[in-house]
């Protein structure tokens, strides 16, 4: 595919636009209320408080059943309706394992929290038609848009 680099979003009015348009994210890695000084804790926290319907979906952690007073999944694709982002908190290195299932879970949007970047996950994504955006804090992003 020649043209998936249209789908690596990197400059501010294509990010304000992609968070404009979306409503349901699903939180890949989430953390639970035990750690909310972590930012897998209170970035989804601060979305869902911002009117975002908001979907855990843990990697560990599997005694709990909700996070932030809704029910956690344990795959994106057990969510069983549209995601339009998939809002993900882990390590560079652990995200090529989350790849196929983040493709057959056809969301919109994969949003790559501050920090994290794999270049070959983001090609892999954008090439399945799905929007990316890389390092880059969702809070922050959509903060910005309300100011």
């Amino acid at each position: 595919m020649a043209d998936w680099k249209t789908n690596v979003i990197e400059d501010t009015p294509g990010i304000q636009e992609l968070i404009r348009q979306t409503k349901t994210i699903a939180v890949l890695g989430i953390k639970p209320e035990s750690h909310s000084q972590l930012p897998a804790h209170y970035v989804p926290a601060h979305m869902a408080a911002a009117g975002f319907d908001v979907i855990p979906v843990p990697v560990y952690y599997p005694e709990v059943t909700e996070i932030l007073g809704r029910k956690v999944f344990r795959k994106l694709t057990a969510i069983g309706r549209s995601i339009d982002m998939v809002n993900v908190f882990r390590r560079p290195k652990d995200i090529p394992q989350h790849v196929d299932e983040i493709i057959a879970a056809k969301p919109k949007s994969v949003w790559f929290q501050l920090g994290i970047r794999n270049d070959d996950a983001a090609r892999k994504l954008a090439e399945a038609g799905i929007k990316v955006v890389q390092d880059r804090c969702l809070m922050v992003e959509q903060s910005r848009m309300t100011r």
